[in-house]
């Protein structure tokens, strides 16, 4: 398939700072927004260095004087028409917090810099504050690493793109509560490449500050996913409590600790709460013991496909126009008739399109909604099966991308809780 090479970014440094108070630390967010200054990346490494290089010190300008300033190769994809279209940052700096100076906070806008010299240990971006699941996943995925936690989704994107990081770790669905859509879109609307993947079983457990008892707790806060994930539990353990949802389950954590809050727990890990000071009241109190999230390990650059080991190739498509969901039928087949085993498909709505009208002649009232299709399946872009197989699938569609050609996880894991914080 035809490679495609990402065009030059075109940019206008744009920051905003936002102040709220968190406890008794103060957080600052800078958003960037990139409009019409022009910087030409080369396809080196080099000239990506330079060009970043010159990218942080504008930014930096940009944020003290609180003021408005004025690639990829060899992927791995056949892209009709896609964009990165425009970076927005939002950057939380570090600042020290319940006198543990050694928890990182959410990645700065001082972290902008050129990747490490070779060498170097790798950075690695997560979703989260320090304790969440995504950090334990990003210490399995690369256990050497440095771990770089970012306030969203996007932003780990963007970090990778903009060589703040190397890698980034992020979850695509859980084995409970199903896919995570926004990190499916973000495959997408970026060009980064799926190198790995990584499997956590998921240990909730509820904390609270030391000294509280259970039958003294009237708020339980967490991720909405980690809420329903725990219902069963709740209504033994905190019957009367109100359940509240929050953007992550160790930032729940981090906001009891901060705040000192005696009548309210959090639903997090055992590691969350060695970090915020806070007690285990119950734990292990998922309802179903195989509770696992699957994460991919993205990179700039693909891997080199191999065939001594189980592989995992992710494609995302479009069907024809005028087609429809009938190539869905066509594109299985071209798998199945090859004895290709398919461990995943997920439609999302056609960001370009997402209704078709269709009827006769011009006045069309019947309205069809047209998708875009992720697939796993298992086979390796070395293997002649899944090269044949996609010359197959692009006949059917209007569009057609490899995420990513990737060793599949095959460590074997336990329910039991971790003898050791990752």
């Amino acid at each position: 398939m035809q490679s495609v090479s990402s065009p030059a970014f075109s940019s206008n440094l744009t920051v905003k700072s936002a102040r709220f108070t968190h406890a008794n630390a103060k957080r600052v967010s800078v958003r960037c927004g990139y409009r019409s200054e022009s910087f030409s990346f080369g396809s080196s490494r080099a000239d990506w260095q330079s060009s970043c290089a010159i990218l942080a010190s504008k930014v930096v300008s940009a944020e003290n004087s609180n003021s408005n300033t004025n690639g990829l190769a060899n992927q791995v994809a056949a892209v009709n028409g896609h964009s990165n279209g425009s970076v927005n940052l939002s950057l939380v700096p570090s600042e020290t917090k319940h006198g543990k100076p050694g928890l990182i906070q959410p990645l700065t806008i001082t972290d902008l810099s050129p990747a490490p010299s070779h060498g170097s240990t790798l950075r690695v971006a997560y979703q989260g504050v320090p304790g969440a699941y995504s950090e334990a996943a990003a210490g399995k995925a690369y256990p050497k690493s440095e771990a770089i936690p970012c306030d969203q989704f996007d932003v780990a994107f963007q970090a990778v793109e903009l060589w703040i990081a190397d890698r980034a770790v992020l979850p695509v669905e859980n084995s409970l509560g199903g896919s995570i859509h926004r990190n499916y879109d973000l495959l997408l609307r970026h060009r980064l490449h799926i190198v790995g993947e990584v499997q956590i079983p998921v240990h909730h457990c509820l904390l609270a500050l030391p000294g509280v008892r259970t039958d003294c707790i009237a708020r339980v806060i967490s991720h909405p996913q980690a809420l329903a994930q725990t219902e069963g539990s709740l209504n033994k353990l905190t019957p009367k409590a109100a359940i509240e949802a929050f953007h992550d389950t160790a930032a729940a954590a981090e906001y009891i600790a901060a705040n000192n809050l005696h009548d309210t727990a959090a639903v997090a890990s055992a590691r969350a709460a060695e970090l915020y000071g806070l007690q285990i009241l119950a734990d292990g109190i998922q309802d179903d013991a195989g509770n696992v999230t699957r994460f991919l390990m993205l990179a700039r650059d693909p891997i080199i496909p191999r065939t001594d080991r189980p592989f995992k190739t992710s494609i995302v498509f479009a069907a024809q126009e005028h087609q429809g969901t009938s190539v869905l039928f066509k594109v299985l087949s071209a798998f199945a008739f090859r004895n290709i085993s398919l461990t995943k498909i997920e439609s999302r709505p056609h960001q370009n399109c997402p209704v078709r009208v269709v009827g006769e002649g011009g006045g069309g009232t019947k309205k069809n909604f047209e998708y875009t299709f992720y697939v796993d399946f298992e086979a390796s872009m070395a293997e002649a099966r899944a090269q044949n197989a996609l010359a197959e699938v692009q006949e059917y569609t209007s569009f057609l991308r490899v995420l990513g050609s990737y060793p599949m996880d095959m460590t074997p894991w336990s329910t039991l809780p971790p003898s050791q914080d990752v």
